[in-house]
Parts: C-alpha cells; structure tokens; sequence
C-alpha cells in the first residue's frame, strides 16, 4: 500500500493538472540552463549583498532624518530592481 500523499505532493499535483489544462508545457532544463540559472542567481545576490553593504556605510555618516529616509528608500527602490532582473534573466533562461 502506498503512504499518504504530503499537501505538499497534493498541491503540485493540483497545479501541473492546472498546467496540462491551460496547455502549458513542462520542459526539463538542461544541465546548461541549471548552469546559468545558478549563475545568475548567485550573480542576483551578490549585487545585493554588495549594495546592502554600500548603505550600511553611506548610512554611518548620515545623521539627518529625512536623508535617512530618501537613504532607505533609495535601498528598497535598488534591491527590488535587481530582483526584478534577475527574474527576468532566468527567465529568459528558461524559455
């Protein structure tokens, strides 16, 4: 007899059934894809780690509240945009 399914293995199931509905193609990658997939995400976060560390130093000098702010929100407006690409990188890996 076989043990129970996991939610888990209950939901992916559920959505490669949605998949096969719409048409969608399940595509294993390839080792290069993997490759360049990895790569790209290890690339992702180096660009964030480096820039967090850019802020941490810019952020030691800076006392005033409202440039703290535009610091900040300089930050946020930074790490999402290399998210964003990098998103889009694997992507376009993917396809």
């Amino acid at each position: 007899m076989d043990a129970p399914k996991s939610a888990l293995e209950i939901v992916m199931e559920r959505l490669r059934k949605n998949d096969a509905d719409a048409g969608v193609e399940a595509r294993p990658l390839t080792d290069e894809q993997k490759a360049a997939i990895a790569d790209a995400r290890s690339q992702g976060e180096a660009r964030i780690a480096e820039r967090k560390i850019m802020h941490a130093s810019a952020m030691a000098s800076v006392f005033d509240p409202a440039e703290r702010a535009e610091r900040e929100e300089e930050l946020r407006r930074d790490l999402d945009r290399f998210e964003r690409e990098r998103d889009e990188k694997i992507r376009r890996i993917r396809e």
